[in-house]
């Protein structure tokens, strides 16, 4: 039987790496294809042969190929890449000095080539730290809220997020989408400072403080995957 999280690889043209996961509360299997970066998950339920799971896989193994082949393609970030930064294509440049500088449609990083990606991320940041600490207050501001906080991390399955202690978070890869994507963001977040929740009554308050909402929410949508597509660690 399966082990309670186990890595195998299904052979074929590409071969498939699919992390198994056991679980004693899943009733049935089920398969995901991340649309960030077309990892495949399956889950199972707890004791059930191996055997079953991988006729499971194999069944599906063409479907599985195309949704992975739809998944955005990796890219390593290391001198000579092209990283977005505030929505435009920057070449990453080896270059001296202490920090890294936005130079036209350079990103200049020093350092050693094994620190290009930590660096960059270092940037990357500091940049939507300085964009979205600001804009956030500016909305909770029109909305008569304040901000107790915020954070920033790599998260995948959300942009942002709200608790009722008025801290927000956001995914610092933000600092890669163009300015109104951010600034959307930040609204989007402060109305939760509003509304907890996505009713009628939140999209009205989003629309009020943001008329133009809804083309940088198509665009997040549309291009939010391809963010999570660059990949930062070394090696």
């Amino acid at each position: 039987m399966p082990q309670p999280s186990e890595t195998i690889l299904l052979p074929g043209d590409p071969a498939l790496s699919v992390q198994i996961r056991a679980s004693a509360r899943a009733r049935q299997m089920s398969l995901r294809v991340s649309g960030l970066d077309g990892k495949i998950t399956l889950n199972v339920p707890r004791g059930l042969a191996r055997h079953h799971a991988l006729a499971f896989l194999n069944d599906r193994a063409d479907w599985l190929r195309a949704a992975v082949a739809r998944a955005p393609e990796r890219v390593r970030v290391a001198p000579g890449a092209m990283v977005p930064v505030d929505g435009q294509l920057r070449e990453i440049t080896p270059a001296p000095g202490r920090s890294v500088v936005l130079d036209g449609d350079r990103l200049l990083v020093p350092g050693s080539v094994g620190q290009t990606g930590a660096r960059v991320a270092a940037f990357l940041k500091t940049r939507a730290r300085d964009r979205l600490v600001p804009m956030s207050e500016h909305y909770a501001t029109l909305l008569d809220r304040k901000v107790a906080a915020v954070s920033l991390r790599d998260t995948r399955s959300r942009w942002g997020s709200c608790t009722a202690q008025g801290r927000l978070m956001y995914c610092w890869r933000l600092a890669m989408a163009p300015p109104e994507v951010q600034d959307y963001v930040a609204a989007h977040e402060a109305a939760h400072l509003v509304h907890m929740d996505h009713s009628r009554a939140y999209w009205a308050t989003v629309a009020r403080i943001m008329p133009d909402y809804a083309r940088h929410r198509a665009w997040l949508r549309s291009n939010g995957a391809g963010l999570h597509a660059y990949m930062f660690e070394s090696g």
